[in-house]
C-alpha cells in the first residue's frame, strides 16, 4: 500500500470550536497516528488576513489553534506541525502558480461570487466593492500549502470541494507544460464539518456567533448546551430526530452506541432540559483533560513556539528543494 500525504490548515480567526473539532481537527489526529500516513498540519495564518485586520486577534489566535491541536493530543514527533508564515516558500511558489491560473477559474471561486452577490444585493455599483485581492486569489495560496508538500489526501468539508478542484486544475496545467512534478491530490470528504448545526440551527460558525468553544469551562459549557434551540415538544412526548439539532450534535461527538441509546430516549420522551444534560455531561467527559492540557500551554506560548519552529524546520528540509526544483523549471535563477 502507497504511504498517503495527509494536509490540514487550520485558519487562524478566531477561538476553536466544536465545529472545528469535529469537522477537522479530530479526523486530522486520529489520521496521524495511521503509520501509513505523513501527515503535515498548519496554522493558516496569512489566510486569516483575509477577513481579520486585527494583528492582536491574530497573534490570540494562532495561540489558540496550536495549544488546541497539541491539547487534543496530536502527537508533534509523528506529524509535521508548521505555522503558514514560517515557510516562505509557499508565498514564493504561490505567485509563481499565479501565472499557470486562469482568472475565469477565480472568477467562479465561491467566496467571491458571494462577496460580488452581495453588493449586487445592495444595489452597490462597484459589484467588486471592498473585495481584496486575498479574498480573490485565496485558491492559489491554499494550491500552493498542498501542492508544496506533496499532498496526496487533503480531508475538506463540502464547502471547499470547489477549491481542492481548483487546486487539481492547477497542478494539472503546471504538469501539463513542466512534466509530473505536482502529485495531484484528492479529497477526503467529511460531511460533518460542513453540517454541524450551531446553538440556533444554521452552521456552527464564528460568523454566526452560535458556537460553542472547546475549552471554555464546565459551568460555561453547561450554559452553551442549555442555550441550544430545540421545539416545544412537552416531557414524555415522542421527539423525532431528523430534525433535532441537539441530536446532530450528539451524534457528532458520541460513540454509536451512545448515540443509539441517546436517540431511542429521545424517542420515549426524554424531556429536552435532560437531553440536554446528557450532551453537557458527554461533552464534558470528553473535553476535560484535554481542557486542562490547553490551559497549561496557553501560559507556556514559548513553547508552543518552539514545537512550531521545530515543524518549520522540518518542513523546509522539503521546500526549500522542492521549490529550488521549480524555479529551475520556469527559467527563475541562477544563470550559471
Amino acid at each position: 500500500m502507497d504511504r498517503r500525504t495527509i494536509l490540514t490548515g487550520i485558519t487562524t480567526t478566531g477561538t476553536p470550536h466544536l465545529g472545528n473539532y469535529t469537522g477537522a481537527i479530530n479526523q486530522a489526529i486520529q489520521s496521524s497516528k495511521n503509520e501509513e500516513h505523513n501527515s503535515f498540519f498548519f496554522l493558516a495564518d496569512y489566510h486569516s488576513l483575509i477577513k481579520n485586520k486585527n494583528p492582536e486577534e491574530i497573534r490570540q489566535s494562532s495561540l489558540e489553534v496550536a495549544a488546541t491541536w497539541i491539547a487534543l493530543g496530536l502527537d508533534t514527533k509523528k506529524t509535521v506541525f508548521y505555522r503558514q508564515s514560517d515557510i516562505p516558500e509557499i508565498l514564493e511558489l504561490s505567485w509563481i502558480l499565479n501565472n499557470f491560473t486562469a482568472k475565469g477559474l477565480m472568477n467562479r471561486a465561491h467566496a467571491y461570487k458571494s462577496a460580488v452577490n452581495e453588493n449586487k444585493s445592495n444595489n452597490d455599483s462597484e459589484p467588486d466593492k471592498g473585495i481584496t485581492m486575498g479574498l480573490f486569489s485565496y485558491p492559489v495560496l491554499m494550491a500552493a500549502d498542498i501542492l508544496m508538500f506533496k499532498a496526496s489526501h487533503v480531508p475538506v468539508g463540502q464547502d471547499q470541494i470547489q477549491h481542492l478542484e481548483m487546486t487539481r486544475d492547477i497542478a494539472q496545467r503546471f504538469n501539463h507544460l513542466h512534466g509530473e512534478i505536482f502529485v495531484i491530490p484528492e479529497a477526503i470528504l467529511n460531511k460533518k464539518s460542513s453540517v454541524l448545526p450551531g446553538l440556533d440551527g444554521r452552521k456552527m460558525s464564528k460568523s454566526y456567533n452560535n458556537f460553542i468553544p472547546l475549552f471554555c469551562s464546565s459551568d460555561d459549557l453547561r450554559k452553551f448546551v442549555m442555550k441550544i434551540k430545540t421545539n416545544s415538544l412537552e416531557p414524555g412526548e415522542p421527539k423525532s430526530t431528523d430534525d433535532s439539532h441537539l441530536y446532530d450534535i450528539y451524534k457528532a461527538v458520541g460513540t454509536n452506541d451512545q448515540t443509539n441509546s441517546f436517540k431511542n430516549k429521545l424517542h420515549e420522551g426524554l424531556a429536552w432540559g435532560d437531553a440536554k444534560e446528557e450532551l453537557f455531561e458527554l461533552l464534558d467527559s470528553l473535553l476535560s483533560d484535554s481542557r486542562n492540557e490547553y490551559y497549561r500551554l496557553i501560559k507556556d506560548p514559548s513553547h508552543l513556539n518552539s514545537l512550531l519552529l521545530n515543524g518549520a524546520q522540518r518542513a523546509r528540509e522539503l521546500s526549500v528543494p522542492f521549490l529550488s526544483k521549480i524555479r529551475q523549471l520556469v527559467g527563475i535563477g541562477s544563470l550559471s
